[in-house]
């Protein structure tokens, strides 16, 4: 009978000793790399709690990288990642933390590049993962949906003019959660629909007078 090893989790049928640890530590990394679009100069991950005390025998450090390489959940490569080509794209750092406030499987990255981003999120069980914060907003992305993500200036109708263009090419909103920092100033919505969003509709929303950013994530493989 062949032993299963750690790193077996990683595998479709995410078989080992945790989940949480391994596979969802590839999906975070995979939804960070995807909401920040551009290849990072360097990735500075802190890993709290469970994460920064068990991690590293769970395979979650190389998890983080692997997915903001790009890697998915069953690429063997994960198990030799930091000595593989593809990790010398980048440069990489792992802090540790304990913080009660964080979730036991949680972590932030910080990506440094043409523009730099704070992306923190956590792995909450059986390969389940959510973003929590990206740069000063409050978010809940869980990589289930396709979804918009836009920062804007807080202005009356700014929601009703994304949300028109949706409507007008008959995409169904399944949520849409805003935050923002002060009134008038920088806010964030992010949008998870039913179907996908073609790049001309990116593109309208883009155009769409004090939007400052748009990012269009789609959703995680199964």
């Amino acid at each position: 009978m062949k032993k299963s090893t750690l790193f077996d989790i990683i595998s479709p049928v995410m078989i080992g000793p945790s989940s949480s640890h391994t596979a969802g530590a590839v999906r975070l990394g995979i939804l960070a790399r995807n909401i920040y679009k551009n290849t990072p100069k360097k990735v500075i991950f802190k890993l709290y709690n469970s994460y920064a005390h068990t991690g590293k025998g769970h395979g979650t450090e190389k998890g983080l990288l692997a997915g903001v390489l790009g890697l998915s959940v069953d690429d063997r490569r994960i198990k030799n990642i930091f000595d593989s080509d593809i990790a010398k794209q980048i440069e990489y750092e792992f802090q540790y933390a304990d913080n009660f406030k964080y979730h036991p499987n949680a972590v932030d990255m910080t990506f440094i590049g043409e523009n730099n981003m704070f992306i923190s999120g956590e792995s909450v069980g059986a390969g389940e993962i959510a973003i929590r914060k990206i740069n000063d907003f409050n978010v809940k992305l869980t990589g289930k949906y396709n979804t918009l993500l836009i920062v804007y200036k807080d202005l009356p109708g700014m929601i009703s003019k994304v949300s028109s263009i949706l409507q007008h090419h008959n995409i169904n909103i399944a949520s849409l959660l805003c935050d923002r920092n002060a009134k008038g100033q920088e806010a964030s919505m992010i949008i998870s629909v039913d179907g996908n969003i073609s790049p001309e509709i990116v593109d309208m929303v883009e155009e769409i007078s004090d939007v400052y950013f748009v990012s269009y994530i789609e959703k995680l493989e199964n």
